[in-house]
């Protein structure tokens, strides 16, 4: 297995949006950047599928920057653990390099890990074809057809429009869209949009590309129906509910921030995101932080963080200061998001005894209600250590039953057993130093 280092004057984790405008405004400064993600190819699952595509103009610009900027991409990558001093322990999932580890050092670390969907489990939510709204949207972008199949989209958000404009665009028939959230807010929100003129004109776009697709507010799904693979789902909209036949659901109670890292690493979290000051600089002196593990305001706002992010931990203090303004306006439509969109109490009431909670481990709710803790419930369950280190099931216990999770612990993603003994190996020589250095 092969290992091997490299140093950074400014590291940033997560080429999504955020990540790509935090390396090229650091790279402005002459300053040696790197920047890792565990896809392939920059982009993130916002831009997923944007690289050579002039369908997303700002995307193509800051794609367009990024491949004339001098930065490291180190790409089918993930953290697995941290060292003392500015150090990751990095492994590659690359199918040609798969187990090699790399140990990168880095003066300022930019974290930049984005959002992932936040699902609700409810009775046959883990049939085939039922999927994250994102998720089935990634699919399709990757090549999945979707033409003809009908599709319903369901949960909280206004991922829920872009997904099924998207999947409408290629062939789909969308047969409806189910929010949760009740009309007067959503009203509300609408309302703020004139003020906000791209984001007003990006939702006069979706609305036609959706022109005919039933839109219902207070609306969420029951329950799925169907044997061996999804053949409806139920429907509950005020006092009626009923049966839609559909090929896929697509489902997904708005984001959860990834903030994993940042917790490794020790910056404070507020509200279960990562805390940050106006440069967006963490609790951490050399860790900031920018995007959706920061808060849930869409792609502009996590565009502007990474600006001022890379600004910042480049040294280029006025550049950062100049776009600080314009972020106050995003962060309150950022609040507006969060108060439109939050999950109705009825919400909790889905998932019956006999519901699976833990999709890796197969744990049911009636097998976790009686725990008093996440941390109890690990123990005598496993909810929460499968594959998936505890990314689903953790928020959805979290929103069910109260729950927090109690402490991250590396390794952050699943590991090979040659990519945790480099680490082991990497802890047993920083100890030994620190030792000698204490002598």
């Amino acid at each position: 297995m092969a290992s091997r280092s490299a140093n950074f004057d400014i590291l940033v984790v997560g080429a999504g949006p955020a990540g790509i405008a935090a390396a090229c405004c650091a790279s402005e400064s002459g300053a040696r950047v790197g920047i890792l993600d565990n896809n392939p190819r920059a982009g993130g699952q916002i831009w997923r599928g944007h690289q050579h595509s002039d369908a997303n103009p700002d995307a193509r610009k800051w794609f367009d920057k990024f491949a004339a900027a001098k930065i490291d991409f180190l790409s089918s990558s993930e953290v697995i653990d941290q060292l003392e001093n500015g150090r990751l322990i990095v492994q590659s999932i690359d199918a040609q390099s798969i187990d090699e580890v790399r140990e990168l050092t880095y003066k300022n670390l930019i974290v930049c890990t984005g959002a992932r969907e936040l699902f609700l489990p409810f009775p046959g939510w883990t049939l085939p074809n039922v999927m994250g709204a994102g998720g089935l949207q990634a699919l399709v972008k990757s090549g999945l057809p979707i033409s003809g199949k009908k599709v319903v989209v369901a949960g909280s958000g206004p991922l829920l429009l872009a997904v099924a404009a998207h999947l409408r665009e290629h062939g789909a028939d969308v047969r409806l869209i189910a929010e949760q959230a009740p009309w007067h807010r959503l009203v509300r929100f609408g309302m703020s949009l004139a003020f906000e003129k791209t984001k007003l004109a990006q939702a006069f776009a979706i609305k036609r590309q959706l022109s005919g697709v039933p839109y219902k507010t207070n609306c969420w799904p029951l329950c799925v129906n169907g044997d061996d693979k999804l053949e409806s789902v139920t429907l509950r909209a005020g006092d009626r509910t009923w049966q839609e036949s559909c090929d896929y659901l697509a489902c997904g109670f708005h984001l959860v921030p990834n903030t994993e890292l940042a917790a490794l690493l020790g910056c404070e979290l507020r509200a279960g995101f990562i805390r940050i000051d106006e440069n967006q600089r963490t609790s951490i002196a050399n860790v900031f932080a920018a995007g959706e593990l920061t808060s849930i305001g869409g792609v502009d706002l996590s565009i502007l963080e990474g600006q001022i992010a890379g600004y910042a931990a480049s040294g280029q203090a006025a550049s950062a200061a100049q776009l600080v303004p314009q972020k106050r306006r995003l962060d309150r439509f950022a609040a507006l998001l969060r108060e439109t969109f939050a999950l109705r109490d009825e919400l909790r009431s889905l998932a019956d005894a006999e519901t699976i909670v833990c999709r890796c481990e197969d744990v049911t709710l009636s097998r976790i209600r009686h725990h008093s803790s996440w941390r109890a419930s690990k123990l005598h369950t496993r909810c929460g250590m499968g594959a998936c280190q505890g990314r689903i099931c953790g928020p959805a216990t979290e929103f069910l039953l109260g729950w927090k999770v109690d402490s991250i612990r590396p390794p952050i993603f699943a590991a090979s057993l040659q990519s945790l003994a480099v680490a082991a190996a990497a802890h047993t020589q920083e100890h030994l130093m620190l030792n000698e250095e204490s002598r």
